[in-house]
């Protein structure tokens, strides 16, 4: 959980709200800062060579923001940074737009650019939010590079890192594994226990 001295700023963005990249990098400006890194996650417009129309994103926002604060946590703990904000948006994203940010603070620039660059990567390895790719021809759920880097080591995590699951129609299957204890989503009014 962060510490009550931790600027951190953790939004999951319900459908139809759009990202405020100003707000975000406003909140970790800082004048003893020498150093803003920043990621946008946008939403191209082909994927192997399939035309996308737009990303759709779902999530369990309690334990998403939970993970998401655990995530400013654990970089705190590896680099000096004065402040951290992260922004994930739900519902439907169009070509162009942004789905995800995070803005981060720091004297000098290598604590800044390493901690964005982690904080990143393990919002698409553990964080409870899924991605459905909507092309002109069809449709598909997506699991991040990162999650499947991640995968090999589900049952080696210790503490709170457990595989996440996602439920649809009655057959579960491992989505996610990330920091936050188990997940299950469940479609089609199906009841599953974690």
């Amino acid at each position: 959980m962060a510490g009550e001295h931790e600027k951190n700023l953790v939004e999951i963005l319900e459908e139809n709200h759009q990202i405020d990249i100003n707000k975000y990098t406003n909140y970790v400006h800082s004048p003893q800062c020498g150093a803003i890194a920043t990621f946008y996650g946008n939403t191209r417009d082909t994927f192997d060579g399939k035309t996308v129309v737009e990303l759709r994103y779902e999530a369990y926002v309690p334990i998403a923001i939970r993970c998401l604060n655990t995530i400013c946590s654990s970089a705190r703990s590896m680099w000096d940074l004065n402040a951290v904000a992260a922004a994930h948006r739900l519902g439907p994203v169009s070509v162009g737009e942004t789905s995800v940010f995070v803005a981060i603070s720091s004297v000098h620039r290598v604590d800044a650019l390493d901690a964005c660059k982690f904080v990143i990567d393990e919002i698409k390895a553990s964080v409870p939010i899924w991605k459905k790719e909507v092309y002109s021809n069809g449709v598909v759920w997506k699991e991040n590079s990162e999650f499947h880097e991640r995968r090999s080591e589900i049952g080696k995590i210790s503490g709170c890192c457990k595989p996440k699951v996602k439920v649809e129609a009655e057959v579960a299957t491992p989505v996610k594994n990330g920091y936050c204890g188990p997940k299950v989503k469940v479609e089609d009014d199906v009841s599953v226990g974690s």
